[in-house]
């Protein structure tokens, strides 16, 4: 008789440490891949395809409104020229607010009302031969076909 309580009791610990472990495993992911999080991420990735100059992997992280707005070969283009040759810079470094999440949201007066975005506040500091400087520039991610998408503001 001993021998089955013993058993039982083991048994009963092994899965209660399994059920705890299936927690933290759960409660980690949550906090990993967090809407706020992806949204994030996404801004991060579209800053550090800008800082190489890879101009077309970032236009492919726009929203569809925003691919509208600009064509690819216009993107890439006018992205290189601005910044790199106006500027005199070959690159920035960046910093990233934390994410503020709004229920409701509009690119423009005329656009659609889009749900669930995050505006994070994207902040370049560029060294160039015009001096030093930032750029500020509130992003806005939102999620389209399960991709999460960058936005930017032309509201008046």
């Amino acid at each position: 008789m001993v021998r089955k309580s013993a058993s039982l009791k083991g048994f009963m610990v092994g899965i209660v440490l399994l059920v705890c472990i299936v927690i933290v495993f759960m409660l980690i992911g949550k906090s990993w891949f967090s809407p706020d999080k992806e949204a994030v991420g996404v801004v991060e990735e579209f800053y550090l395809y800008e800082q190489e100059g890879e101009f077309a992997s970032s236009w492919k992280l726009f929203h569809s409104t925003m691919k509208e707005r600009f064509g690819k070969g216009h993107y890439i283009q006018d992205r290189a020229h601005v910044f790199m040759n106006h500027f005199g810079v070959e690159t920035f470094d960046f910093i990233l607010s934390e994410p503020d999440k709004i229920d409701h949201w509009k690119m423009s007066k005329t656009g659609p009302a889009m749900k669930n975005v995050y505006k994070i506040l994207v902040t370049q500091t560029y060294k160039g031969k015009y001096g030093n400087f930032d750029l500020k520039q509130e992003v806005f991610v939102v999620q389209e076909k399960d991709e999460w998408t960058i936005l930017w503001d032309y509201n008046q």
